[in-house]
């Protein structure tokens, strides 16, 4: 009977701590709380956990795309991003957006997506295919790069967390002889979406498609997300699709402000 109040004594200290699973799940947490990628530090602060066994657990998430790097920060992984689903993310938005989308094509004749953002990268999570498609990258995957789309340069406009975080990564990659691998390049080019409200991509992405995107906010004047007209670069009236995209944009911006 001593030997076994003893072993009970020592076994029960090592019950009250947490196990490698449930420090996991603390640091998925925490990453899915964030607006943005937060640092080591931030996440061994929310956590309460020592660096070295949250950079540990960070290893094995990243392995097994449940986070991800971004720069020096984290971020939710792509493989979490996709459970998540990223469409339900405000009640009612398909309903309120699929309307539009699909007056875009009715008067474009081109595809028209619907984007939003999954870590560094746009997500497409609803497109109407145009007959006249020109391929791109895109295809297949549903996701594409911020610096080179037109719906990627919207989502990273209106974020200067993001904007810093997608900096650290050092220069974008270029694509296409078209692509912008500068960073003030990028600041510029940003700036001219924030003014004008629209983003423009002429065969930054792929050559021969062009696309032209507006930011979609939510009730609390954030951008939720990002519509787009993509077609042939030849034959896209870019500057005239633009007062239509926007004007789309802005009719959802209302209609989910109506819904929050």
């Amino acid at each position: 009977m001593p030997g076994k109040s003893i072993v009970q004594h020592r076994r029960a200290p090592e019950a009250a701590q947490p196990g490698s699973l449930e420090k996991g799940i603390d640091i998925l947490f925490s990453l899915s709380a964030a607006a943005q990628p937060i640092s080591l530090s931030q996440l061994c602060r929310n956590t309460g956990l020592p660096k070295s066994t949250a950079h540990r657990i960070l290893a094995v998430l990243c392995s097994r795309s449940l986070a991800k790097r971004a720069g020096t920060d984290y971020l939710v992984g792509d493989l979490l991003a996709r459970l998540g689903d990223a469409r339900g993310r405000i009640p009612g938005t398909r309903r309120a957006v699929l309307p539009y989308l699909l007056y875009l094509y009715e008067t474009t004749r081109q595809t028209v997506n619907l984007a939003v953002l999954s870590g560094l990268e746009a997500e497409y999570v609803e497109r109407v295919y145009g007959h006249n498609r020109v391929a791109s990258p895109s295809d297949g995957v549903d996701r594409a790069p911020l610096h080179c789309t037109a719906i990627g340069k919207t989502l990273l406009a209106y974020d200067s967390g993001l904007r810093q975080s997608f900096a650290d990564q050092g220069s974008p990659p270029r694509l296409t002889r078209r692509t912008i691998t500068s960073l003030t390049g990028l600041d510029r080019e940003l700036a001219r979406v924030r003014h004008y409200g629209v983003a423009y991509a002429q065969e930054e992405f792929a050559d021969g498609v062009a696309c032209v995107a507006a930011p979609v906010f939510d009730a609390a004047g954030k951008v939720a997300m990002s519509i787009s007209v993509a077609g042939p670069a030849v034959a896209l009236p870019l500057a005239r699709l633009g007062i239509s995209v926007r004007g789309a944009a802005q009719a959802i911006s209302a209609a989910l402000a109506r819904l929050g």
